[in-house]
């Protein structure tokens, strides 16, 4: 895959914009918080190798982390919980933390680009809503690896206190594993009890979870 190009953030800059890219991570899991970050470059930035975070290994996006906040001329995450998830829906949920990371920001945005066919409703900055985003815009790009990084470092911060589901290995995805883990333990506090997978299962292991944890094996 090509990596993202800078004509949208050219165009804004042409017209002395500062442009936001915003993109989040963490849709997709049975477990843990979504995920956005925001990243403002400074006009004229060109780096060269930023693309979607799904496209590139840990460690690279490690390393790309590392050379955006080099770069920018401000940056930001913010997670919304589970408790958010399950009582306002993950749409809700992903749109403040798309606007928690923008108020997060150390300057602010004239511009923001999107990622995605939605813009969040209390945006109060004028925004464009790029569908695949992430693989179009570097903007967007560089906040999906920034937004990917930060998630997964607290799903291993959740794995350290939930660790027979393995969110070290699968960051709270449908994995097998997962599924199965969550089969014999039934849902620890981090899962979504909103999502399907976890909604079915029987509704006495929450009790049970919270009365007896299930002993550390091996």
């Amino acid at each position: 895959m090509s990596p993202a190009g800078w004509e949208l953030e050219g165009l804004l800059w042409e017209s002395g914009l500062l442009v936001a890219g915003v993109d989040e991570a963490g849709r997709g899991p049975l477990a843990g918080p979504v995920v956005a970050a925001a990243v403002i470059f400074p006009p004229g930035c060109t780096i060269s190798c930023l693309e979607d975070s799904k496209c590139l290994t840990a460690t690279r996006r490690q390393e790309l982390a590392l050379l955006i906040e080099e770069h920018a001329l401000a940056a930001a995450w913010a997670a919304i919980d589970v408790e958010v998830i399950d009582t306002q829906g993950l749409l809700g949920a992903t749109f403040q933390a798309m606007v928690k990371a923008l108020r997060a920001l150390s300057s602010r945005a004239d511009f923001v680009l999107v990622d995605g066919p939605r813009l969040p409703p209390s945006l109060t900055v004028p925004a464009r809503a790029v569908v695949r985003g992430d693989g179009r815009c570097a903007s967007i790009a560089a906040a999906s690896i920034l937004a990917k990084v930060a998630r997964d470092r607290l799903m291993l911060e959740i794995h350290a206190q939930f660790p027979h589901y393995g969110f070290a290995q699968h960051k709270g995805y449908a994995t097998k594993a997962h599924l199965a883990a969550l089969a014999k333990y039934g849902p620890c506090p981090a899962h979504r009890r909103s999502f399907r997978p976890v909604r079915e299962l029987r509704l006495g292991f929450a009790k049970d979870w919270q009365i007896n944890p299930p002993a550390a094996e091996g």
